[in-house]
């Protein structure tokens, strides 16, 4: 159940891979060395540039800061770090698929959020009376949503809900465990919402 290839196994299908990300990084680089390759091609030809050649970009990034406005500098400065640590979070997080890992006996079990969150909506459903169609169910990496539509002379108390759905989850043996939430939507809200 531990063995080295049984955890890649279970990491490879529980988080997502970054090669849209390493794409399209790839992409604008190359862009960019093509165009600078370009430039610098026609500069040696003696042509004339696409947009800038390299000794007027030089020049023009030398006088930059005493020829621009110091607020288009700065937020300039400001884009290029925002992308520059979206890249590196895009690099460094792992990112997440919607699976959990549910253990049964010598079993580890991947289940998606979805069937999970079906499950937990008819077992309240069930043990409740409550119409299927009144509950709500959110699953996330670490929390489980659910919301209860109470119907008009009908009050639902949320205790009890909050008790049947931790119970529920708890019985999956779910790896990363879940926190659940419950709220009860009152029939003004209802009303309100719309």
């Amino acid at each position: 159940m531990s063995s080295p290839v049984f955890r890649r196994i279970l990491r490879r299908e529980t988080h997502s891979p970054r090669t849209v990300a390493m794409i399209v990084a790839v992409v604008l680089l190359l862009v960019v060395l093509v165009y600078i390759g370009v430039e610098i091609v026609l500069y040696l030809a003696a042509q004339p540039a696409l947009l800038l050649g390299p000794a007027a970009a030089a020049t023009w990034l030398v006088g930059l800061p005493t020829a621009a406005p110091a607020w288009l500098i700065v937020a300039a400065g400001v884009v290029v770090a925002v992308l520059g640590f979206v890249f590196l979070f895009l690099a460094v997080a792992p990112g997440r698929l919607s699976k959990h890992r549910m253990e049964s006996e010598q079993r580890a079990v991947l289940v998606d959020n979805g069937v999970i969150a079906a499950s937990i909506a008819q077992h309240v459903s069930d043990e409740t009376g409550i119409a299927r169609d009144d509950i709500t169910v959110g699953v996330s990496h670490r929390t489980v949503d659910v919301s209860v539509r109470e119907a008009v002379g009908v009050p639902v108390d949320k205790d009890p809900i909050q008790q049947l759905v931790a119970a529920e989850v708890d019985s999956y043996r779910l790896t990363p465990a879940l926190k659940t939430r419950v709220r009860v939507i009152h029939p003004k809200q209802n009303e309100e919402d719309r």
